[in-house]
Formats: C-alpha cells, sequence, structure tokens
C-alpha cells in the first residue's frame, strides 16, 4: 500500500475501498493527532476526537476537491472542526477563568531557543481550554479574531482577550521556568 500515490488513496477512498482508508491512515494520523492534541490538551479525548474525524473525513471525502486546496489542509480542517465541536459541547467558559497575570513579564528569546518543541507543546497544552483554543486558531492556524468568534461562537473582542490571556499566561509559566531552570534538558 505504500506506494500509492495520494490520488490512487483519494479514490480508493472515495469507493469505499478498506485498504486506501487505512493508507490514509497510516500516513496522516500522526499529523493529524497532533493537531487534534494541540486542541485537546489530552491524549485520551485526541485519540478519541482524531477518530470521530477520520469518520467524518471518510464520509465525506466524496466532497474533497484537489482543485480547491491540498488534502492535507482538508482534512486539517476537519479535525480542528471536530476537535471545537467536542470543546463546544462541553461548554467551556473562558469568562469564568480568573488568572493571576504578570502583564509586564516578558520572555527572553533565549528561553525559548533552548526549549524542545515538546516543552512548548506541554506549555500550549497546560493552557485553560478556551486559552488553548483561541491562541491554536490564532497563533497556530492563522485565524483572523472574527473567524474565530464565528467559529467559537464569541465575539471578536472576546477572541483578542482570550489570546492576550493565553499569552500572558504562557509568559509566566515561561518566566517560572526559567527561574526553577527546569526549562534547561539534559541531554
Amino acid at each position: 500500500m505504500s506506494q500509492l500515490s495520494i490520488e490512487d488513496i483519494v479514490y480508493g477512498c472515495k469507493k469505499g475501498h478498506a485498504d486506501c482508508q487505512k493508507a490514509l491512515v497510516n500516513r496522516y494520523s500522526g499529523l493529524l493527532y497532533t493537531v487534534c492534541l494541540r486542541y485537546m490538551g489530552d491524549e485520551t479525548k485526541s485519540k478519541d476526537v482524531l477518530q470521530d474525524a477520520f469518520i467524518r473525513i471518510f464520509k465525506y471525502i466524496k466532497n474533497f476537491d484537489p482543485g480547491k486546496g491540498s488534502l492535507q489542509a482538508w482534512m486539517r480542517k476537519i479535525v480542528i472542526n471536530t476537535a471545537l465541536r467536542d470543546l463546544q459541547s462541553k461548554k467551556i467558559n473562558t469568562s469564568s477563568l480568573s488568572l493571576d497575570i504578570n502583564e509586564n513579564a516578558s520572555v527572553e528569546p533565549s528561553i525559548l531557543d533552548k526549549m524542545a518543541a515538546d516543552d512548548l507543546m506541554e506549555l500550549i497544552q497546560s493552557l485553560p481550554d478556551g486559552y488553548r483554543q483561541v491562541f491554536n486558531l490564532s497563533v497556530i492556524e492563522g485565524f483572523s479574531h472574527k473567524e474565530i468568534g464565528e467559529m467559537l461562537g464569541i465575539k471578536e473582542v472576546s477572541s483578542r482577550s482570550n489570546l492576550s490571556r493565553a499569552k500572558q499566561l504562557l509568559r509566566t509559566k515561561l518566566l517560572a521556568l526559567k527561574k526553577d531552570e527546569t526549562w534547561v534538558k539534559i541531554i
């Protein structure tokens, strides 16, 4: 199956061929799991969302049009929407979050240079759900605050506020790690 091109895999999936579906999962599950993990912040929840997303991908793959974009981008959007739908079903209320944040805190770029990507991912995952959603959609995915507001059913100003709070919280956490020197990894 590894010899199949993406076009062959998509064609086979559109026809409902199990071997092509398996090839699609094998090729993209790692990448899409990482997207789930960024939104869900938990491995078990991420696996559940990924499974739901693949069900949706196989259900709607007949609508995929390579002329409108890449398969990876199309699937990524389904994964994001599936994760957001799951989070919204739990009715996350970011307005109830209370944080003691030092707004003037700044982080030296050298701290970030010395951290592994997994460590940064762990910090992002530690954000409260609502802040993590907005941070991921804005900083990682590049959506505008207007788009984020529409996706999450919040006001644009709330999206801006949640992003600001997420960044402040990340700064605070990074400064705490620097103080404890736990951001330095022993190789």
